[in-house]
């Protein structure tokens, strides 16, 4: 039995997504768990690709080809695994199949896809290729034959056409309160938040949605909160809902928490019923309290919501830029930071024209600079391709001078400054900021400005932390402990654009990438914008 494989340019239009089989999970799993744990909820769409071919080589003697069409998934070591095969369509040359393959679509995973078409006693030519969720949904792919490998011969076409499943659009909202909650301060109220999880099937929690810090309240209600259904499993999948009181330190004090599914909080919803809270006693006997507080539902609600694949379909861009901290000197990790996270963002930049500056240098004969255009141009600012991008910073090394002080704003604003104009010219564009530093800053609070001020942007900004320097100036930027930022006028951040992953932590934990952390927010802040401002897709 040989195989025939789709050609490299046809396929290399790229799709960022996690395969999986039609019957089990992808090999990503554990890495899903890891992120999922440590807080990160990228939103997760469920994909169902179809096939078909046309014009098939025949390559049966007596009767037509007997085609079967296998689809494997290929590791950044590039060995393939089987993810799912097709059932034979008997003697046809332009087959349908009817197993379809569920892809888990993972934004920020970049998966390639080498699909074969088999025939008995027939070998064909192994060729790689990546496939992206495109406005029509259809790729078609030339399959090629090589028997002499400088003379590949046409062995007809594959149509691929992906559509995403109804539960990847299904959104449950609802509003929580609780009531009597017991004081974790000693001289004032619990400052209380939420914290959502999925219970796997082993039991281990997986946080998938946090709701805001309410401060000094023992009857909080707070923000309606959005959950995909495909985030938790179903209505009747297990959901540990745990009240935390907020603690600057990360070392937040749990209150009290109640295992129930949707179905449950819908039918507290309807019924006007609260559920106690519990709490596992220390001790020996490990038993159960529970408590006088309530988790109360006032408000449940289910619709259908555009998904972050629609919007991708319906003509919105992500706009990559980059800036380099000068006072980082390790170019590997640089260069790594910059080629993981462009390689995901490069698939929904359609002219891959990237800005790009850096910051804390002093170029030749002038003045400390903290923002200068990374290709020493004094007009223009972008680079074509990630490539440009390295080659632009390569040639910058030999240019400026090293000099501090570490200023963030500057860059930060310019990055506002592009996003705020394209808003003003109906672009549907949305901007991700890259900032690569060793994490001593020395503007903090006019880094905090400038983020209040762009929060209303069509912006995401993400940094990696470069070397061992003390990072906590970072995390204080990173939203992800429960409170939004607030600028010196009062200004509160509309909503969290900032994801900090220090680089020493991501090469510790086992092979998580780099891209996977930082990008594992992005569609939820994408949505969380156009959602705010009532943005539809194009059709």
């Amino acid at each position: 039995m040989g195989n025939c494989c789709s050609d490299e340019t046809g396929g290399r239009s790229a799709f960022g997504g996690t395969g999986a089989s039609a019957t089990g999970g992808g090999a990503n799993d554990a890495v899903d768990e890891f992120l999922r744990y440590r807080g990160f909820q990228g939103l997760f769409s469920q994909i169902e690709l179809s096939f078909s071919a046309t014009n098939l080589r025949d390559r049966d003697m007596i009767s037509k080809s007997d085609p079967m069409m296998v689809v494997y998934t290929k590791g950044r070591d590039g060995a393939l695994t089987e993810a799912f095969r097709t059932e034979v369509v008997l003697n046809s040359l332009n087959p349908s199949w009817i197993a379809k393959y569920t892809v888990t679509f993972q934004f920020e995973v970049v998966q390639t896809l080498l699909f074969r078409v088999y025939d008995i006693d027939t070998q064909f030519h192994n060729v790689d290729v990546k496939i992206v969720a495109k406005p029509d949904r259809t790729l078609t792919l030339n399959l090629v034959q090589i028997e002499d490998p400088g003379h590949p011969r046409s062995s007809g076409q594959l149509i691929v056409h992906a559509e995403e499943c109804i539960s990847s659009k299904t959104t449950t909202e609802m509003t929580l309160r609780c009531s009597d909650l017991e004081s974790k301060d000693l001289f004032s109220k619990s400052d209380p938040f939420l914290s959502i999880s999925r219970v796997t099937e082993g039991g281990m929690p997986v946080v998938v949605c946090k709701a805001e810090v309410i401060k000094n309240d023992h009857n909080p209600t707070w923000k309606p909160i959005s959950l995909n259904i495909q985030q938790v499993g179903s209505k009747d999948s297990p959901l540990l809902i745990q009240c935390f009181d907020f603690n600057s330190s990360g070392k937040h004090d749990l209150i009290g928490q109640v295992q129930i599914s949707l179905a449950g909080l819908e039918k507290l919803c309807s019924s006007q019923e609260g559920v106690y809270l519990s709490l596992l006693e220390v001790g020996h006997n490990r038993s159960t309290k529970v408590l006088k507080s309530q988790l109360c539902v006032d408000k449940f609600s289910e619709s259908i919501q555009h998904t972050f694949l629609d919007y991708l379909r319906g003509g919105y861009e992500l706009n990559f830029m980059v800036a380099v901290d000068f006072t980082v000197f390790v170019f590997a990790l640089i260069r790594m930071a910059i080629l993981e996270v462009g390689e995901v963002l490069q698939f929904y930049d359609s002219d891959k024209r990237f800005p790009a500056w850096g910051f804390g240098a002093r170029p030749i004969d002038g003045p400390v600079s903290h923002c200068f255009n990374l290709n020493g141009s004094n007009y223009n600012h972008e680079v074509e391709g990630l490539h440009g991008i390295l080659m632009a910073y390569s040639s910058a090394l030999y240019n400026v001078s090293f000099a501090g002080p570490t200023l963030f704003g500057p860059v930060i604003t310019k990055a506002a400054t592009i996003a705020s104009k394209s808003l003003e010219n109906g672009g549907r564009k949305y901007y991700v900021l890259l900032i690569i530093t060793d994490g001593v800053i020395t503007d903090l609070q006019e880094t905090k400005d400038a983020i209040v001020q762009a929060s209303d942007l069509p912006l995401s900004i993400l940094i990696v932390g470069v070397g061992g320097a003390d990072f906590k100036e970072m995390e204080i930027l990173d939203g992800d402990k429960g409170e939004r930022l607030e600028s010196t006028t009062g200004r509160v951040a509309t909503r969290d654009i900032v994801q900090f992953v220090p680089l020493r932590d991501v090469q510790n934990g086992g092979g998580i990438s780099v891209v996977q952390e930082l990008l594992a927010e992005l569609p939820s802040q994408f949505l969380t914008y156009v959602r705010a401002r009532k943005l539809q897709p194009h059709s």
